[in-house]
């Protein structure tokens, strides 16, 4: 059995698209409570300048931060924060982390920052099952420490006109971190997000998406929900925003096809 069937310590997957909109901080940070949900310990990392994942799980004290860990090479145990929801927690991020790449372009480990810090040996003792790293919407040097650090990226794919062109810019990034730094990085799937079962388009780009990925497509697809696009705003996941929404009960199928995934290959 590889280590990557069977990761020591928990499993990190990179929540990663270098288009904006497509649902990747909802999909972290839903993924997240939805884990937590089925009895798993989670951490969400949130490597997007724009904070959103932080905003999303109530986060309001922001004094150490992704920033921090990164360019100051902060103990990890330092910029952990508790969420509301217990056996979530995150790491945040501010608007700091925008400036990060022009800050580490001169460290020799620029690409390696983000792996080094989530295997600390600080880390044993809080025994995640899962960490999961919000990307920025680019494929940047935050989006490479991410894939560096990671096992498997997880990409969501908004049903939407030209929504598989930008994928294979993706792909391609993938495969240069497999070669240069993480040659065990993995796809660990392509979430179909704001998807309209009445709308042909999204049935279209469905049919696209498995006929050109074919497993790697979860069969779980995140409805547009209007429950989704509010949660946020009262600082929570849809989970905890409103239990019984179809986004809520989307959340939880992906959690538990991810799962099921994750123990087949263990097995």
């Amino acid at each position: 059995m590889s280590d990557l069937s069977r990761p020591v310590g928990p499993r990190i997957i990179a929540v990663a698209n270098q288009k904006g909109g497509v649902g990747k901080t909802t999909t972290a940070i839903n993924l997240a409570a939805a884990l937590v949900e089925a009895g798993q310990r989670v951490l969400v990392v949130d490597l997007d300048p724009q904070g959103n994942a932080s905003t999303g799980l109530g986060v309001d004290e922001r004094d150490l931060t992704t920033y921090e860990l990164l360019v100051d090479d902060a103990p990890l145990n330092s910029v952990i924060q508790k969420t509301n929801i217990e056996g979530l927690s995150i790491v945040p991020a501010t608007v700091d982390l925008s400036s990060a790449d022009i800050e580490l372009i001169s460290n020799e480990k620029r690409s390696f920052l983000l792996h080094d810090a989530l295997r600390q040996t600080a880390m044993d003792a809080y025994l995640w099952d899962y960490i999961l790293i919000d990307c920025p919407p680019s494929l940047n040097l935050l989006t490479v420490n991410a894939m560096v650090a990671a096992h498997s990226v997880l990409v969501p794919l908004q049903s939407e006109f030209f929504a598989l062109e930008g994928l294979s810019q993706l792909m391609l990034t993938i495969r240069e971190v497999r070669q240069a730094a993480n040659p065990n990085l993995r796809i660990e799937g392509i979430v179909l997000t704001m998807y309209d079962r009445r709308n042909n388009l999204s049935q279209q780009v469905e049919k696209d998406a498995r006929d050109n990925l074919g497993d790697l497509v979860f069969d779980t697809k995140i409805p547009r929900n209007v429950r989704v696009s509010e949660a946020p705003s009262f600082a929570m996941p849809v989970l905890s925003y409103d239990p019984n929404s179809l986004g809520a009960m989307a959340y939880r199928d992906l959690a538990a096809e991810l799962m099921k995934k994750h123990k087949k290959i263990a097995a």
